[in-house]
């Protein structure tokens, strides 16, 4: 089988034939430069129409995905400012209370208020102690601010205590500043303010004065802080004045206290006793 040899006219003719589909193409390609160029201005106007509302999308969905993610943020590090907080304040209390364990005369038993009820008129609080621990029915309840109750019920290892927002709870009292005595209880009238009764009208009560237990009724220790003097008014058809006072003591921030190992004079308890037998 021959092959045919290729002829210098033949290569002439193939070269011929590609100038010249070059040259047309150019000159196609000139003619229509203008076209050209104007749809490629047509094609990038339309591609960036599209673009513009995709990217603002894109935008929007990282906007989204950023705040979503700083919320996040927000609430952890509330959640973690909060608990420093009370970390805070219960190391402030328990400041309080070792300055005042070393300052007071008294035999004290550290407690932890487990539960309040303190939104009606018979008010009690539970504490983690009871007989077990050497406390008795009686006993008051204390806080480096000043006093709060008694002991009303004592378990082998909880107690109840009355505290001062209770209708049957009375205590006597006296004024620091000039030692007048009365009788401190709780009218139920209103929430952070007690009143103390059988204080003379000749005498001058002024707000800021501080009051405490006399330690005459038998039942509390003398010089615990109870409140200070906000106002005081004069009782028509008496010669009494009624003393108002707010509690140094703030109920629903209670956790933690003292229990003031107290136990009343029993010689003072049985000279009552006979008192009232007398009159029986």
């Amino acid at each position: 089988m021959r092959f045919r040899s290729l002829q210098l006219s033949d290569a002439k003719d193939y070269i011929i034939t590609a100038l010249i589909l070059i040259s047309a193409l150019a000159i196609m390609v000139g003619r229509h430069q203008g076209g050209l160029d104007t749809l490629r201005k047509i094609s990038i106007t339309s591609l960036s129409l599209l673009e513009e509302p995709l990217a603002n999308i894109r935008v929007y969905r990282q906007a989204l995905n950023t705040n979503t993610y700083l919320q996040r943020q927000n609430i952890l590090l509330q959640d973690e400012l909060s608990r420093l907080r009370a970390i805070e304040q219960e190391n402030e209390e328990l400041r309080r209370l070792l300055g005042y364990e070393s300052r007071s005369d008294f035999d004290l038993t550290p407690v932890l208020v487990v539960s309040k009820k303190v939104d009606g008129f018979n008010n009690i609080l539970t504490i983690d102690a009871g007989t077990d621990d050497g406390l008795k029915e009686g006993m008051p309840l204390v806080s480096s601010d000043g006093l709060i109750g008694k002991i009303v019920l004592a378990g082998k290892h909880y107690s109840q205590v009355m505290p001062f927002y209770n209708t049957l709870f009375k205590v006597s009292a006296r004024v620091q500043e000039n030692q007048v005595n009365g009788i401190v209880s709780w009218t139920r009238e209103r929430y952070g303010e007690l009143v103390m009764d059988f204080v003379p009208k000749t005498v001058a009560i002024d707000s800021g004065f501080v009051i405490e237990t006399s330690g005459s009724s038998n039942q509390f220790p003398g010089g615990i802080p109870i409140g200070s003097v906000t106002r005081a008014e004069p009782q028509q058809g008496r010669e009494t004045q009624r003393v108002f006072l707010e509690p140094y003591v703030l109920l629903a921030d209670l956790s933690q206290a003292f229990i003031i190992e107290f136990e009343p004079d029993t010689n003072i308890a049985k000279l009552d006793e006979d008192y009232n037998e007398l009159f029986e």
